[in-house]
Protein backbone atom coordinates (compact mmCIF):
# COMPACT_ATOMS: atom_id res chain seq x y z
CA UNK A 1 0.00 0.00 0.00
CA UNK A 2 2.78 2.41 0.62
CA UNK A 3 4.45 1.98 -2.33
CA UNK A 4 1.40 2.38 -4.61
CA UNK A 5 0.82 5.71 -2.30
CA UNK A 6 4.34 6.61 -3.48
CA UNK A 7 3.94 5.67 -6.88
CA UNK A 8 0.74 8.39 -7.19
CA UNK A 9 2.49 10.58 -5.28
CA UNK A 10 5.27 10.85 -7.71
CA UNK A 11 3.09 10.56 -10.60
CA UNK A 12 1.38 13.75 -9.22
CA UNK A 13 4.65 15.73 -8.34
CA UNK A 14 6.20 14.84 -12.49
CA UNK A 15 2.54 16.26 -13.54
CA UNK A 16 3.23 19.44 -11.46
CA UNK A 17 6.63 19.46 -12.76
CA UNK A 18 6.15 19.27 -16.23
CA UNK A 19 3.04 21.48 -16.91
CA UNK A 20 5.78 24.14 -14.99
CA UNK A 21 8.04 23.15 -17.65
CA UNK A 22 5.11 24.99 -20.24
CA UNK A 23 4.56 28.09 -18.28
CA UNK A 24 8.26 28.09 -17.46
CA UNK A 25 9.39 28.39 -21.56
CA UNK A 26 7.29 30.87 -22.45
CA UNK A 27 7.77 33.14 -19.37
CA UNK A 28 11.49 32.65 -20.42
CA UNK A 29 11.10 33.39 -24.03
CA UNK A 30 8.99 36.26 -23.92
CA UNK A 31 11.05 38.12 -21.33
CA UNK A 32 14.25 36.86 -23.71
CA UNK A 33 16.19 35.33 -20.95
CA UNK A 34 18.11 33.04 -23.02
CA UNK A 35 19.63 30.77 -19.88
CA UNK A 36 16.50 30.11 -18.35
CA UNK A 37 14.94 28.83 -21.59
CA UNK A 38 17.95 26.10 -22.19
CA UNK A 39 17.82 25.24 -18.66
CA UNK A 40 14.74 23.73 -19.35
CA UNK A 41 16.30 21.12 -21.73
CA UNK A 42 18.94 18.64 -21.15
CA UNK A 43 22.93 19.31 -21.93
CA UNK A 44 22.95 17.21 -24.35
CA UNK A 45 19.87 18.89 -26.69
CA UNK A 46 19.71 18.59 -30.03
CA UNK A 47 20.00 21.97 -31.57
CA UNK A 48 18.20 22.10 -35.70
CA UNK A 49 21.53 22.29 -36.85
CA UNK A 50 22.91 19.75 -36.18
CA UNK A 51 24.68 20.83 -32.87
CA UNK A 52 24.25 19.90 -29.82
CA UNK A 53 24.52 21.58 -25.78
CA UNK A 54 22.98 24.38 -24.17
CA UNK A 55 25.13 26.59 -25.89
CA UNK A 56 24.61 25.90 -29.28
CA UNK A 57 20.72 26.35 -28.37
CA UNK A 58 21.15 29.58 -26.40
CA UNK A 59 23.15 30.69 -29.74
CA UNK A 60 19.76 29.79 -31.55
CA UNK A 61 17.55 31.29 -29.65
CA UNK A 62 19.27 34.84 -29.21
CA UNK A 63 19.51 34.94 -33.45
CA UNK A 64 16.37 33.69 -33.37
CA UNK A 65 14.25 36.34 -31.26
CA UNK A 66 16.48 39.21 -31.92
CA UNK A 67 16.32 38.75 -36.06
CA UNK A 68 12.61 38.01 -35.87
CA UNK A 69 10.43 39.35 -33.33
CA UNK A 70 10.21 42.55 -31.20
CA UNK A 71 7.80 41.24 -28.47
CA UNK A 72 6.17 37.92 -28.12
CA UNK A 73 3.60 36.61 -25.31
CA UNK A 74 3.05 32.90 -25.31
CA UNK A 75 -0.38 32.02 -23.44
CA UNK A 76 -0.57 28.22 -22.76
CA UNK A 77 -4.20 26.25 -23.21
CA UNK A 78 -4.42 22.83 -22.55
CA UNK A 79 -2.03 20.42 -21.63
CA UNK A 80 -2.39 16.55 -21.83
CA UNK A 81 0.48 14.82 -20.13
CA UNK A 82 0.98 11.00 -20.12
CA UNK A 83 3.36 8.47 -18.26
CA UNK A 84 5.80 5.81 -20.91
CA UNK A 85 7.86 5.20 -17.29
CA UNK A 86 8.47 6.97 -14.32
CA UNK A 87 11.14 9.11 -16.15
CA UNK A 88 9.81 9.73 -19.79
CA UNK A 89 6.14 11.06 -20.30
CA UNK A 90 4.44 12.51 -23.58
CA UNK A 91 2.57 15.74 -23.71
CA UNK A 92 0.33 17.86 -26.15
CA UNK A 93 0.08 21.73 -25.21
CA UNK A 94 -2.20 24.28 -26.94
CA UNK A 95 -0.29 27.89 -27.17
CA UNK A 96 -1.85 31.19 -28.50
CA UNK A 97 0.75 33.60 -29.08
CA UNK A 98 1.14 37.05 -30.33
CA UNK A 99 4.10 38.41 -31.76
CA UNK A 100 5.40 41.99 -32.79
CA UNK A 101 7.44 41.77 -35.74
CA UNK A 102 8.51 45.24 -37.24
CA UNK A 103 5.21 47.16 -38.50
CA UNK A 104 2.78 44.26 -37.77
CA UNK A 105 1.08 42.65 -35.30
CA UNK A 106 0.55 38.55 -36.30
CA UNK A 107 -1.34 36.22 -34.24
CA UNK A 108 -0.65 32.42 -33.82
CA UNK A 109 -2.74 29.41 -32.84
CA UNK A 110 -0.55 26.21 -32.21
CA UNK A 111 0.14 22.69 -30.27
CA UNK A 112 3.50 21.45 -29.40
CA UNK A 113 4.02 18.31 -29.20
CA UNK A 114 6.40 17.20 -26.50
CA UNK A 115 8.81 14.40 -24.86
CA UNK A 116 9.73 14.71 -21.68
CA UNK A 117 12.80 13.60 -19.57
CA UNK A 118 13.62 13.03 -16.07
CA UNK A 119 17.00 13.19 -15.45
CA UNK A 120 18.87 13.39 -11.69
CA UNK A 121 15.61 14.15 -10.43
CA UNK A 122 14.04 16.87 -12.75
CA UNK A 123 11.96 17.21 -15.68
CA UNK A 124 13.25 18.22 -18.82
CA UNK A 125 11.94 19.01 -22.70
CA UNK A 126 13.75 16.09 -24.42
CA UNK A 127 11.94 17.44 -27.64
CA UNK A 128 9.59 19.73 -28.22
CA UNK A 129 7.82 19.94 -31.85
CA UNK A 130 5.28 23.12 -32.72
CA UNK A 131 2.56 22.54 -35.13
CA UNK A 132 0.83 25.79 -36.60
CA UNK A 133 -2.79 25.96 -37.33
CA UNK A 134 -2.51 29.75 -38.43
CA UNK A 135 0.15 32.99 -37.98
CA UNK A 136 -1.48 36.62 -39.62
CA UNK A 137 -1.72 40.51 -38.55
CA UNK A 138 -4.22 41.01 -36.00
CA UNK A 139 -6.19 42.70 -38.83
CA UNK A 140 -6.25 40.11 -41.42
CA UNK A 141 -7.89 36.60 -40.62
CA UNK A 142 -6.71 33.79 -41.99
CA UNK A 143 -9.22 32.47 -44.02
CA UNK A 144 -8.71 29.49 -46.40
CA UNK A 145 -5.48 27.07 -46.73
CA UNK A 146 -2.23 27.92 -46.13
CA UNK A 147 -2.35 30.13 -42.86
CA UNK A 148 0.67 30.75 -42.12
CA UNK A 149 1.13 34.48 -43.35
CA UNK A 150 4.42 35.84 -41.51
CA UNK A 151 5.56 39.26 -42.71
CA UNK A 152 7.62 38.71 -46.20
CA UNK A 153 6.61 35.57 -46.90
CA UNK A 154 4.87 33.15 -48.54
CA UNK A 155 1.98 31.93 -47.23
CA UNK A 156 2.18 27.88 -46.23
CA UNK A 157 1.07 25.24 -44.37
CA UNK A 158 1.85 24.44 -40.64
CA UNK A 159 1.04 21.32 -39.95
CA UNK A 160 -1.47 21.26 -37.10
CA UNK A 161 -3.33 19.03 -38.02
CA UNK A 162 -0.91 16.50 -39.57
CA UNK A 163 0.19 14.98 -36.14
CA UNK A 164 -3.20 13.17 -35.51
CA UNK A 165 -5.24 11.19 -38.46
CA UNK A 166 -8.54 12.10 -37.44
CA UNK A 167 -8.75 16.06 -39.18
CA UNK A 168 -8.24 13.89 -42.39
CA UNK A 169 -10.63 11.27 -42.08
CA UNK A 170 -13.83 13.53 -40.64
CA UNK A 171 -13.49 15.65 -44.04
CA UNK A 172 -12.91 12.38 -45.79
CA UNK A 173 -16.77 11.38 -45.37
CA UNK A 174 -19.48 12.58 -46.10
CA UNK A 175 -21.54 12.11 -42.82
CA UNK A 176 -21.27 10.23 -39.63
CA UNK A 177 -18.91 7.13 -39.15
CA UNK A 178 -20.48 3.91 -39.53
CA UNK A 179 -17.96 2.51 -37.57
CA UNK A 180 -18.33 1.20 -34.14
CA UNK A 181 -17.66 3.59 -31.10
CA UNK A 182 -14.39 2.66 -29.83
CA UNK A 183 -13.77 1.98 -26.63
CA UNK A 184 -12.04 4.14 -24.54
CA UNK A 185 -8.36 4.79 -24.78
CA UNK A 186 -6.15 3.27 -21.85
CA UNK A 187 -4.65 5.43 -19.38
CA UNK A 188 -1.61 7.00 -20.58
CA UNK A 189 -2.47 5.81 -24.04
CA UNK A 190 -5.28 9.07 -24.92
CA UNK A 191 -2.57 10.53 -27.71
CA UNK A 192 -1.22 7.18 -29.11
CA UNK A 193 -4.59 5.95 -29.32
CA UNK A 194 -5.37 9.25 -31.25
CA UNK A 195 -2.48 8.86 -33.56
CA UNK A 196 -2.79 5.70 -34.40
CA UNK A 197 -0.30 4.61 -37.33
CA UNK A 198 0.10 8.13 -37.95
CA UNK A 199 3.51 9.45 -39.07
CA UNK A 200 5.06 12.86 -37.52
CA UNK A 201 4.91 15.95 -39.42
CA UNK A 202 7.35 17.93 -41.18
CA UNK A 203 7.04 21.40 -40.45
CA UNK A 204 8.97 23.77 -41.45
CA UNK A 205 11.02 26.32 -38.57
CA UNK A 206 9.58 30.00 -39.05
Amino acid sequence: MTDDILRRLDRLESIDAIRQLAAKYSLALDMRDADAWVGLFPEDVKVGDGSTGRAALRDWFDQTMRQQFDGTSHHIGGHIIEFDDPDHAQGVVYSKNEHETGPEWVIMQMIYVDRYERIDGRWYFRRRLPLYWYATDLNKPPIGARKMRWPGREPYEGGYHDYFPSWKEFWARTGPSDRPVAEPAPLEKFIATMRGSAAAPKVKVR
